[in-house]
């Protein structure tokens, strides 16, 4: 029991550790995962929207804490506590969403491993296996060290509140998703000729002699003596799935993607939502543009706001450049800024600047 003990504050403690740094490098895509959980179709809890970042950053370092107050063996009792209340939360959060199948990657892992909402529900069940075996053996818990434990919180969390800061004020330090530095959008795009394809299941309904009758296929029309009422479809298998797969930059009804990634030298001002940026940043986006037209860029902006509010923006801050339309999810995925700085060769990304370092860019 003390062997068995041991592994589990390890494996807890690190598995927290690692599931909070993670998140910790990159709040704003927890926070937009907390925003889904949060929507009318899921927890019915819009109220709480506004408060996503806040509660984002305060959750991703009480999970760090927690994995290293279990590790030394500090507040031994608190921490179990805390961490019984916070697994038991994910796991009914994890069952939720896989069994009304209602957010598709729970965002345990940030980015870095995504999860199906099975596969997390799974995870949180062994972790709370674990959890509960260290709540009901906690006196075989011993602190590692006979003191300085409140300076090792302390100081890691002080440690966490500054590299919080900065990749909010920043971009995350690590980039886990397909719109890394170096990778191109067009190849990302690309779906092998050999790739898996979706399997279909088909259930045909017949009357034959009166009575209903299922027959099932997989695509091929039954041959059946009797009346066809109907037929329902079922994915059974999907097939490949591109890494880029929703990237559009739309005007007017017309599709501009393959034309701007074709473009060597291209500068893209993301901004998801134009109401929700950081207003302040614009000024910095005028500077580096204008630079930017003047050297031969191609510059455009891309976001999802209308075209009257777009008109506004131009109008206020005299920007020269036109506006095209993408979905808001994939702006928030492409760079962690609002506005943020995209530059482009042919479809390659070169650099991604969060507007705070809009300087930095190399022209």
């Amino acid at each position: 029991m003390k062997i068995l003990v041991g592994f589990a504050r390890i494996f807890v403690g690190v598995l927290f550790i690692f599931s909070g740094f993670i998140k910790l490098n990159d709040p704003l895509g927890f926070a937009y995962k907390l925003e889904e959980y949060f929507g009318a179709d899921v927890l019915n809890l819009e109220f709480l929207i506004p408060y996503a970042l806040v509660l984002s950053i305060f959750l991703v370092i009480t999970e760090v804490l927690l994995g290293i107050m279990l590790l030394i063996g500090y507040a031994r009792k608190f921490t179990l506590w805390s961490l019984l209340i916070m697994i038991l939360f994910f796991t009914f959060l994890t069952f939720y969403s896989a069994y009304f199948n209602k957010v598709t990657d729970c965002g345990c892992f940030g980015d870095a491993i995504p999860l199906v909402p099975w596969e997390s529900f799974i995870k949180d069940v062994i972790l709370l296996v674990l959890i509960l075996l260290l709540f009901f053996q906690r006196e075989k818990i011993k602190p590692i060290f006979s003191t300085a434990h409140k300076w090792i919180v302390f100081v890691s969390f002080i440690g966490c509140l500054i590299f919080g800061y900065y990749v909010l004020m920043h971009l995350p330090v690590f980039d886990f998703r397909a719109y890394q530095e170096g990778y191109n959008i067009k190849e990302k795009m690309t779906v092998p000729e050999d790739a898996p394809k979706d399997i279909f299941e088909y259930q045909w309904k017949f009357s034959v002699n009166g009575e209903e009758k299922v027959y099932t296929t997989n695509g091929i029309y039954p041959s059946v003596d009797g009346d066809f009422i109907g037929v329902d479809t079922k994915r059974i298998q999907e097939g490949y799935v591109p890494p880029i797969h929703d990237f559009t930059m739309e005007k007017n009804g017309e599709d501009h993607t393959e034309k701007f990634l074709e473009i060597e030298k291209l500068i893209i001002v993301v901004a998801y939502s134009l109401e929700k940026s950081e207003t302040d940043g614009f000024s910095e986006v005028k500077k580096i543009t204008d630079e930017a037209k003047q050297k031969g860029y191609t510059v455009i902006g891309l976001s999802a706001s209308s075209e009257e509010v777009v008109g506004e923006f131009k109008e206020k801050y005299n920007l020269d450049f036109e506006f095209y339309f993408s979905d808001a999810t994939t702006l928030k995925t492409i760079i962690r800024s609002n506005p943020g700085i995209v530059k482009l060769n042919n479809g390659t990304i070169i650099q991604k600047l969060h507007w705070n370092d809009a300087e930095d860019i190399e022209l």
